[in-house]
């Protein structure tokens, strides 16, 4: 089960850098220079498939985890 979780949370790493960046510069978001930054965008293809994917696995590590603390 360790062994799982150790996938999951590599593989989840992975996408999430993977992911498509919405705040081009931290300083923007500060400074409110982003007016993008909260728009509603549709997401499409590739982009859309890692966002799910990113999301089942988030879900995976959690689960995951919590078994683990049950179990030990």
């Amino acid at each position: 089960m360790e062994t799982a979780l150790l996938v999951v949370s590599i593989v989840l790493i992975v996408l999430v850098l993977l992911q498509s960046n919405k705040a081009t510069d931290g300083g923007f978001i500060v400074s409110g220079g982003n007016d993008e930054l909260f728009q509603n965008r549709k997401e499409r293809g590739l982009e859309l498939l890692i966002t799910r994917i990113t999301a089942l696995l988030g879900l995976a590590f959690f689960v995951i985890s919590f078994i683990l603390f049950i179990t030990k």
